[in-house]
């Protein structure tokens, strides 16, 4: 198993350090001939959605992501990264990769000072620690998109096939049960 981790701009780094705690071999996204690699899952992280979405065009890695997620590559995007595969951003123009059934609300809990931890229920995991940095909640999902959690009535964790997002930063947290839920998406993928 190979993961690649979209480095660009973001929270990258913290992915990363929980890949390695779960020994799961991982590299670095950052030009197109990375993108171009054979590899089983991709972490979009959290950062600036608009910054990340203009790098993937700018350095040419937009169309092949786009296609392979597509294609079925199993994605994890946490906060912007759940913005970049959202079809439907409410309070933004910009629409990027655009694979997943959902419509979202961009920093839906204000400015950085707003950011809040809390312990949340996800499904099919148990109670996590879910850290808020200006980050975006689910208005709504469609077609065979699944809330995966909520916090005060958002959605803040979706799963749409192939597809895992969450509006808060498990990276940050000492928990890695939701990069082993990501992890396990994968191994029963290439069953």
């Amino acid at each position: 198993m190979l993961v690649g981790v979209l480095a660009l701009q973001g929270a990258f780094y913290e992915h990363e350090k929980a890949l390695e705690k779960l020994q799961i071999p991982y590299f670095e996204i950052r030009q197109k001939k990375d993108a171009e690699k054979d590899f089983d899952g991709l972490i979009i992280p959290g950062g600036e959605s608009t910054v990340i979405g203009k790098l993937l065009k700018d350095l040419d890695l937009f169309d092949i992501l786009k296609q392979k997620i597509e294609n079925g590559l199993c994605v994890f995007g946490t906060c912007a990264g759940l913005i970049l595969l959202a079809k439907e951003i409410l309070n933004d123009t910009r629409i990027h990769l655009a694979t997943m059934d959902i419509k979202v609300k961009r920093n839906a809990y204000g400015r950085q000072i707003s950011s809040f931890e809390t312990i949340g229920e996800f499904k099919g995991i148990g109670k996590i620690p879910m850290i808020f940095i200006r980050a975006p909640y689910i208005e709504e999902v469609y077609n065979d998109c699944e809330v995966l959690a909520k916090v005060n009535n958002n959605i803040v964790a979706a799963r749409n096939k192939n597809q895992l997002v969450t509006s808060f930063h498990p990276e940050l947290s000492e928990s890695l049960l939701v990069h082993k839920y990501f992890i396990d998406m994968i191994l029963k993928q290439n069953k």
